[in-house]
């Protein structure tokens, strides 16, 4: 639910084609390139590898992000377009991920003795989140939101948190219901909640939910805290202290630690790690591919040109400019496809969620895979983070300086 409570929408509207392009590369490529070297090479069986590529499909944006946050004090990723790629086509890959999770977890009904469809059992899920996918937005935007803001929203800031809690656990409850229900992964359900709870309150400059920080909207009688910070306020703390650490020592009781560290094990899961590095490095190719195709195919729309009076007044007054403050910077472009790639790299939590349930619930992930799966999601997890870290201090003013980097949000919209 935080996940979808804190997800911009609005970048995803405006990058929507090129995001896809980079979430479909995202999730192919790590598929594919197991198949070559975990079904090829290391004799993993066919389920087994696309459950292990399948969960290094996934995307960790939040320890990449704090790694930009520290490094640099020149960039703000989110600001700067190929942040918002990143953040869009990232969290398309953990819809993905969630997906294929409840996909995974269906697959031990085949080593039963009941007559089971595959087909059914494969798409059931796919149908099911593409319904839900479509089916929210429009009864959110059409029935839920306007109902929401012309006969309840103002009764909120009577009640600040409690209101919003309340709505939160209900939207909450029914969601995971019908996720559950439909055969979707309940996980999905909870993010689509915080989707529709994001887009319920009013735009408008004047509405009780737009406030400047939650202490404005606990103080004002004619405002309210947002949802998100509700959350923050009374939820975090047990997601962060509680939750978390919970699921990750599930995880680590699952990892057979000493048998991590045979000769065997290291070699194949550092070779997996390098080629499910590239596997999402590869990602960020969509960068120089979209200039070229936006050049070629896509008439850019003319800015308005200063009078050559002006143009003289400010060369006189500032001197002429030069070639490069008007030229583009190819070598700023391939920096940026730099970032994205490396952004895409971490794997995290998802991963780590997907493998575990292939391994638990299923009879088809071995001790083998598993740790070669896991071997590569840890490592992944430290390599992207360390890579973006370098690339942002180094080059970050660079890049928020050049065409994917800091955006007016207005002429960044016209222009996708």
């Amino acid at each position: 639910m935080a996940g979808g409570l804190a997800a911009r929408l609005d970048l995803l509207k405006k990058n929507l084609v090129l995001s896809n392009l980079a979430a479909a590369t995202g999730v192919c490529f790590p598929i594919g390139l197991s198949y070559l070297l975990l079904y090829l090479g290391y004799g993993y069986g066919a389920v087994e590898t696309f459950i292990i590529g399948a969960a290094l499909s996934a995307t960790s944006l939040g320890t990449t992000f704090a790694v930009i946050s520290s490094a640099s004090e020149t960039i703000d990723l989110g600001q700067t377009r190929v942040g918002s790629v990143l953040v869009s086509a990232a969290v398309i890959d953990d819809v993905s991920g969630l997906v294929m999770s409840s996909v995974i977890r269906d697959l031990r009904k085949l080593s039963g003795d009941g007559d089971v469809s595959l087909g059914w059992l494969i798409g059931r899920p796919i149908v099911a989140s593409i319904a839900m996918t479509i089916v929210t937005p429009i009864v959110t935007k059409y029935f839920f939101a306007p109902v929401f803001r012309k006969y309840i929203e103002y009764h909120f800031a009577r009640y600040d948190h409690i209101s919003n809690i309340v709505l939160m656990v209900l939207v909450l409850c029914a969601f995971i219901s019908i996720a559950a229900y439909t055969g979707t992964s309940i996980l999905f359900g909870a993010f689509l909640a915080g989707t529709f709870l994001t887009y319920l309150p009013s735009k408008h400059p004047d509405g009780p939910f737009i406030v400047t920080s939650r202490e404005e909207g606990e103080r004002e009688a004619d405002k309210s805290p947002t949802f998100v910070h509700t959350f923050e306020a009374y939820l975090m703390g047990v997601q962060e202290y509680l939750m978390a650490p919970l699921f990750f020592a599930s995880i680590g009781f699952a990892i057979p630690f000493v048998q991590l560290w045979t000769g065997k094990r290291i070699w194949r899961g550092v070779l997996y790690t390098l080629l499910m590095a590239f596997a999402k490095l590869i990602v960020g190719i969509w960068v120089p591919l979209w200039e070229v195709f936006t050049h070629f195919f896509i008439k850019e729309k003319s800015e308005p040109q200063p009078s050559r009076q002006a143009k003289e007044t400010e060369d006189t007054e500032h001197g002429p400019s030069s070639p490069t403050e008007n030229t583009h910077k190819p070598h700023a472009t391939w920096l940026s496809a730099l970032l994205l790639g490396s952004a895409m790299v971490a794997r995290g939590e998802i991963g780590l969620l997907i493998i575990e349930i292939g391994y638990n619930s299923t009879s088809y992930v071995s001790e083998e895979g598993f740790i070669t799966g896991v071997w590569a999601i840890l490592l992944n997890t430290i390599i992207g983070p360390i890579t973006v870290g370098v690339l942002v201090k180094l080059y970050g003013k660079h890049i928020g300086e050049g065409r994917w980097g800091l955006q007016d949000p207005v002429t960044y919209g016209q222009r996708e």
